[in-house]
């Protein structure tokens, strides 16, 4: 039974779907009504409209769809690197508190460096080729994701790994069969949340030297002042980006029929 009014009420699908649908009518009724209201130049200011025109314009003459592939193979290769680094590495240190407190030392300073930082130094070491894009959306994950998937690590019940001490299990067999498994549905959450945040930084690792990417289409249009392609690139990106959320969340809703149920984060 839908309680929409109640603190943390239930709501039932219809409920969901409607809410989301109308807070998208109300957005685009706003947008659409500044753009044509004369109140800003409709150069700077498209409508919906004229953004979703100029959008058919870039892939229908302008190979954009190339593009928007190009942009997409960045981010997942970065963030398949970068889950390959960080899943091993937040076992360690969620499991043996010798592993963190020797890696986390080194690891905590650098959440707090803004990945763009590093673009001189990459730019000197990597050239301006793929390699430097890579790194850069590599750096801009690597270590949130590390300290995520630590503490979903740690949130394993100590029950249970006390359970399979008793029944004689070696600690390569708790890691593989006990802590891995019983924290798997948190570090695909874990990846769906940061794999957003790796699609924040894909413009600013494709305006620097780059002739393909959704990011430098859009440093070509700031050039002739072409917002509708730049919002239409923004556009995109968004549609990606909630896309691959849709196909994680869909994953784990495979992966893990026992937490339906649930509530889902």
């Amino acid at each position: 039974m839908s309680r929409p009014f109640q603190l943390r009420g239930s709501l039932s699908p219809g409920w969901k779907i409607g809410l989301a649908a109308g807070a998208w009518v109300l957005f685009f009724a706003i947008w659409h009504s500044l753009a044509v209201s004369g109140w800003a130049n409709p150069r700077l200011l498209p409508s919906p409209l004229a953004v979703c025109r100029a959008l058919a314009e870039l892939f229908a003459e302008h190979g954009f769809a190339k593009d928007v592939l190009k942009s997409l193979n960045r981010v997942l290769l970065s963030f398949l690197i970068a889950t390959a680094v960080a899943l091993p590495l937040g076992i360690l240190m969620g499991s043996f508190s010798v592993a963190e407190n020797f890696i986390n030392p080194l690891v905590s300073p650098f959440r707090y460096l803004p990945a763009p930082s590093f673009v001189p130094l990459l730019l000197m070491w990597l050239g301006t080729g793929e390699n430097q894009k890579i790194a850069l959306l590599f750096l801009g994950v690597i270590w949130f994701l590390i300290t995520l998937l630590m503490d979903n690590t740690k949130a394993v019940r100590i029950e249970l790994i006390e359970t399979a001490q008793t029944l004689g299990a070696k600690p390569a067999q708790i890691l593989r069969s006990v802590i891995f498994r019983s924290a798997l549905p948190q570090y695909l959450d874990t990846l769906r949340q940061m794999l957003a945040v790796s699609w924040t930084y894909l413009v600013i690792a494709e305006i620097v030297a780059a002739t393909d990417g959704i990011g430098a289409m859009m440093m070509r249009a700031k050039r002739f002042v072409r917002v509708d392609d730049i919002m239409a690139g923004i556009l995109v990106i968004g549609v990606l980006g909630f896309v691959l959320d849709l196909l994680l969340r869909g994953l784990r809703w495979w992966a893990f029929p026992y937490l339906r149920t649930g509530k889902e984060t």
